[in-house]
């Protein structure tokens, strides 16, 4: 993923309000974040814990989905589980459902979408190895090459925010 700016990053945003974007906070190391091990940029909003946001590279420019993070003590996760976008299985606290409005005006009646995500949203480093979750069986051996892992993860997010942006 190409380095983005501060301004790119609020003007993707396409299922809330030009204030809630402009409201959020960045993630605490965006000066330091590794943009070249990165297909998305995802993280939990230091300022506002239950809400995280995505950004990811589209052809047309990036595109930005805010989503709801479960109050803690109410996520229906087991004992372990697994990420839907990259498929690495973490403890009970690395998974977690995030809702995400829908675009447009079912996203304005409060329709939303859930998906299975990694806590932290970091996917990418946990594909390429860079971060190793909790969970011993963490990330299962395949026979998958690393890019082939990336087109799946990233195919998995695509489908996601294609359903976000259908609202």
């Amino acid at each position: 993923m190409d380095a983005l700016t501060d301004k790119e990053i609020r003007s993707s945003f396409v299922n809330c309000t030009k204030g809630d974007a402009a409201r959020m906070r960045l993630p605490l190391d965006f000066a330091e974040l590794p943009w070249p091990k990165l297909d998305f940029l995802g993280w939990v909003d230091p300022g506002a814990p239950l809400r995280a946001h995505l950004v990811v590279s589209r052809p047309d420019g990036p595109v930005g989905v805010t989503l709801r993070v479960p109050a803690a003590g109410r996520t229906s996760v087991t004992k372990s589980s697994m990420c839907q976008i990259c498929l690495t299985s973490h403890a009970a606290s690395g998974v977690t459902l995030l809702a995400a409005p829908l675009a447009g005006p079912r996203g304005r009646e409060g329709n939303t979408i859930g998906q299975y995500l990694c806590a932290d949203l970091a996917c990418p480093l946990y594909v390429r190895g860079v971060r190793q979750p909790k969970l011993r069986a963490g990330r299962h051996e395949e026979s998958l090459s690393l890019e082939e892992q990336v087109a799946r993860m990233t195919g998995n997010l695509d489908a996601f925010v294609n359903r976000i942006l259908a609202g």
